[in-house]
């Protein structure tokens, strides 16, 4: 079993930790005494954040690069690898899912084909949720059938089979989370959600907040839900970062690789994330009501029950208020 005095000697490589999950995980593995080194192309990343915040190394390039990563491997004395470098925006995966193959996939199958030539034993995965498509009951367990319905969810479930494949064959040892919605923002504001264009909810009704958008369209008021809106698992960013360092220390201390949901437990409407908003922040957020999109399921939630049992994780924020609050404080501090 590790302790954090022998992470110290410990050297973990995060691809996209200049990204919004990437970079909260980073700050976390370092207060946990980790040594960390970012892999980003910073074609979403955030530069100024790793220089101002995260202070460690950063090597600009790319994952389907392999005579980088071999060269990375080969120069530096990885432990362990921590993969977010992924695209993420189901719209743009319908629009062009060649994109989401070439970086998704081809990029982490280059990744792992790299981390196997170099001998390094562990991989933690940052998957979804989206890869259970559908799911036929909520909330959902990590037993459910995965039938994802965009290329988004399908170039993240071909990942997890190919490490499933990998380390049946080669011996590598795998952690994988699947989650819904990461939200919120560092505590302190040094760290928080910045994507452009942004696609998230929360991000968007704090837009509407601040005036940089004239409102905030909800998809479907005739749900079977309590207020007829879609409700949505949010999980605070800093508890998803936290889970995935503890998913570093399961592997290091000797346990199998396994498949982990994160969630929080419940789940919050559109119109809750909203109303909240509201009151945290003090300001009206005008509304548009229209029709429901397609392939919109009325709840997902996700079942984090196997991951607070092997793990430990307990989620630090689970509260909505808390997540909206840390979001607004960030958005504030950087566009304010």
């Amino acid at each position: 079993m590790t302790t954090n005095n022998d992470n110290n000697s410990l050297l973990i490589l995060v691809t996209g930790g200049a990204g919004y999950i990437g970079s909260h995980t980073v700050l976390a593995l370092q207060q946990a005494g980790f040594q960390v080194l970012i892999l980003d192309s910073l074609e979403r990343g955030h530069r100024d954040l790793v220089e101002s915040v995260l202070k460690t190394e950063l090597i600009v390039g790319d994952i389907g690069d392999r005579p980088l990563l071999d060269w990375i491997f080969q120069t530096y004395p990885v432990t362990a690898v921590m993969h977010f470098a992924a695209y993420i925006e189901v719209g743009e995966s319908v629009r062009y899912p060649d994109r989401f193959y070439q970086n998704n996939v081809h990029g982490a199958l280059t990744l792992l084909q790299a981390m196997v030539a170099a001998a390094i034993p562990y991989f933690v995965f940052s998957s979804t949720a989206a890869v259970y498509g559908l799911p036929p009951e909520v909330p959902i367990q990590e037993t459910c059938p995965c039938a994802p319905i965009n290329p988004y969810g399908r170039s993240k479930w071909m990942v997890e089979q190919m490490v499933g494949d990998l380390g049946s064959a080669y011996g590598l040892k795998s952690v994988i989370f699947r989650y819904f919605n990461a939200a919120g923002a560092d505590p302190h504001s040094r760290l928080g959600e910045d994507h452009h264009p942004e696609t998230h909810l929360i991000p968007l009704v704090l837009q509407a907040a601040m005036g940089q958008r004239p409102y905030i369209s909800i998809y479907g008021i005739d749900y079977p839900t309590a207020d007829g809106t879609c409700i949505r698992d949010y999980i605070h960013v800093v508890d998803l970062a936290q889970a995935h360092v503890l998913g570093l220390k399961y592997l290091l201390s000797g346990g199998d690789s396994e498949v982990f949901n994160l969630g929080n437990g419940q789940g919050f409407s559109v119109r809750q994330i909203i109303e909240t908003a509201q009151r945290v922040t003090g300001c009206s957020i005008p509304v548009v009501e229209g029709d429901r999109r397609a392939g919109d399921p009325a709840i997902l939630i996700a079942n984090s029950d196997r991951a607070r049992r092997v793990l430990g994780w307990q989620p630090q924020y689970p509260g909505l208020e808390q997540i909206i609050d840390h979001a607004w404080r960030w958005h504030q501090h950087r566009h304010g």
